[in-house]
């Protein structure tokens, strides 16, 4: 799993007047729980710019004041109206506790439904699933190659060694549609 490298200042308040004199300096007031106990800190806002505006998971480094610890970005809050980061959440993470991420997906492969003339359809761009932290690939392969006109695979179709899919078993990832050029071509052969 990729990794990303973030600093930060610990907090001595943690009020709303606190996150707000924070947020005026371009910082953003961030918490990580998980561990013996929670860590209140602050970031500045652009070195999140890389690690929330991007499609992959990233095993944060957090060095805050010289304490190191590993975490996963939980959550995040943004502003209504200017979409500025008002707060992040990050899960402290250990070599030997399981945990719950979402990845992201990647098609591999060129399917024989699209080649008839389908229409390939990414129905989820993400997975949850549960596991160690260094099972966790960049992203989940799901190979198409076999992957017939009409045809769906579903979360229940794939295998990830020493991960648990937590989405539901008949959720679709990809389909192949098809199309009306599929189907007349299809009709075609029929009719001869």
């Amino acid at each position: 799993m990729k990794t990303f490298e973030i600093k930060g200042q610990k907090r001595s308040d943690v009020g709303k007047k606190s996150a707000k004199e924070l947020r005026a300096q371009a910082l953003v007031p961030c918490v990580m729980y998980g561990g013996k106990e929670n860590v209140h800190f602050s970031v500045v806002e652009k070195d999140f710019k890389h690690l929330i505006y991007s499609p992959h998971v990233y095993v944060v480094n957090l060095d805050v004041e010289g304490v190191k610890s590993q975490a996963l970005m939980q959550t995040i809050q943004f502003h209504p109206v200017t979409d500025a980061i008002e707060h992040v959440d990050f899960l402290e993470i250990s070599a030997d506790k399981k945990v719950t991420v979402e990845l992201p997906i990647q098609l591999l492969g060129s399917s024989e439904g699209v080649k008839q003339g389908g229409k390939l359809m990414l129905k989820l761009r993400k997975l949850r699933v549960k596991g160690l932290i260094k099972d966790f690939p960049d992203t989940l392969d799901v190979d198409i190659t076999e992957l017939q006109l009409g045809k769906s695979t579903k979360v229940g179709d794939l295998t990830y060694k020493g991960l648990e899919l937590l989405d539901a078993k008949n959720a679709v990832v990809a389909t192949v549609r098809l199309t009306r050029s599929a189907m007349s071509a299809k009709q075609g052969e029929g009719g001869k």
